[in-house]
């Protein structure tokens, strides 16, 4: 499910009532997020550990749901993403003993002939290699953009930047992860 617009005044009304203690109104929150924050760590993480993190994401967000203010133009989808990014850095840095992203992440829509498994993992493995080369700036804007779902105002606002600053920062970042792709990736993409 994408995350709704920035300015979505549903959005903004359940964050309102979440912050008046109303328990179904950020189990709406939990409903509309959870997929792009869990996506974001899946991709970020071991699988194992992704509905954890997730998990613990939202548990942050209701404990500081009570400091989060509309009037600092900041919308919630920002404000959340921001909690996600550093709890999954916190999870890196506390358990070093494992690789940035997972071989494989589960994708129910794919055909589960073992072939296409097969080709499906190759597939991802050379992707994530090529990521995993990628400045560390490069590489959030891509998750933050096509893992998480999160359009380039957003995006801005988790990593403190401009709009135009993360376009060309994405735009760079996809050149620059095309050029690190074998060539019967990057032309297929």
């Amino acid at each position: 499910m994408p995350l709704p617009p920035a300015d979505d005044q549903a959005v903004r009304d359940l964050v309102r009532r979440a912050q008046e203690g109303d328990d179904e109104a950020f189990g709406e929150i939990y409903e509309r997020f959870f997929d792009p924050v869990y996506r974001y760590a899946a991709f970020r993480l071991p699988t194992e550990l992704a509905e954890d993190v997730a998990a613990d994401v939202f548990v942050k967000a209701w404990e500081k749901l009570h400091t989060y203010r509309v009037h600092r133009h900041v919308p919630f989808a920002a404000w959340l993403f921001r909690i996600a990014r550093h709890t999954v850095i916190d999870v890196y840095r506390s358990q070093r003993s494992f690789d940035e992203v997972p071989d494989a992440l589960p994708d129910p829509d794919v055909l589960n002939s073992a072939e296409a498994r097969v080709h499906r993992h190759d597939l991802l493995r050379t992707v994530r290699a090529a990521v995993d080369q990628l400045p560390r700036r490069y590489r959030e804007i891509l998750l933050l953009s096509y893992m998480a779902d999160l359009p380039h105002s957003e995006i801005a606002r988790v990593l403190h930047l401009t709009e135009g600053a993360v376009r060309i920062l994405k735009m760079r970042a996809l050149r620059k992860l095309e050029s690190l792709l074998p060539p019967d990736i990057a032309s297929s993409a």
